[in-house]
């Protein structure tokens, strides 16, 4: 069995819930886990649940955060079907975070842009995540910052990393891009005091984090007790 745990996008600035983002799971040895090989869900269960959970949520917030790999992004079939749910959930917006899988090729980013401007004409928004790590760096992801609606930034990446005293810069830099290119930043790994603090501080509302609230397995009618 598969569900989707969310976890909120808050703005501290207006205390308001303005999101959730999916994050699959597999209940496997009675308990809950994270797929082995998320490439190994099968299209068809995650859009039910998409459509299931945009049902249970619709007016309550105003969207919902689908995590895609490049592959997937520009696959036709992943691609009519996540038109196919935008049309079901709508007026909630369905959000495309194009992540990063490590040992999977990069994908032509014309490729990429085309398909997000596609999406862009049926509602469905672009967001990039983990930006400053990776390959998701200023300069490779620039061509896609025109048709992109968020960007997200990562704490808990740069801890990894041993980027620690980064962090005030390069939230400075992606204040100024989202700024320029009229994006959402929403930062994400937020874990402390001091971490709401900083991003206080640097005037920045919109966060997710285990100092807010850790992802939770959201119920739909007619789960079984688990």
């Amino acid at each position: 069995m598969y569900r989707f745990y969310v976890q909120p996008q808050k703005n501290m600035f207006t205390n308001s819930l303005i999101g959730y983002e999916m994050l699959i799971r597999k209940y496997n040895n009675n308990k809950w886990q994270l797929p082995q090989d998320f490439t190994s869900v099968p299209i068809v269960k995650q859009i039910e649940l998409l459509k299931q959970i945009g049902t249970v949520l619709l007016l309550k917030v105003d969207s919902i955060s689908f995590n895609l790999n490049q592959n997937q992004f520009v696959d036709e079939t992943m691609a009519q079907a996540l038109i196919e749910t935008q049309k079901h959930i709508y007026p909630l917006t369905l959000v495309v975070e194009l992540t990063e899988d490590a040992g999977v090729p990069r994908i032509n980013l014309d490729t990429v842009k085309k398909y997000a401007q596609r999406f862009l004409e049926f509602g469905i928004e672009l967001s990039i995540d983990d930006v400053s790590t990776g390959e998701n760096v200023y300069q490779r992801i620039e061509p896609l910052l025109p048709c992109a609606a968020e960007i997200k930034f990562p704490l808990q990446n740069l801890r990894k990393e041993n980027r620690l005293a980064e962090i005030p810069g390069q939230l400075l830099f992606w204040r100024k891009i989202a700024r320029t290119y009229h994006l959402r930043l929403i930062v994400e790994g937020i874990e402390s005091t001091a971490d709401d603090e900083l991003l206080n501080e640097l005037g920045l509302p919109l966060r997710q984090g285990f100092f807010y609230e850790k992802p939770h397995l959201l119920r739909l009618p007619g789960d079984p007790k688990l």
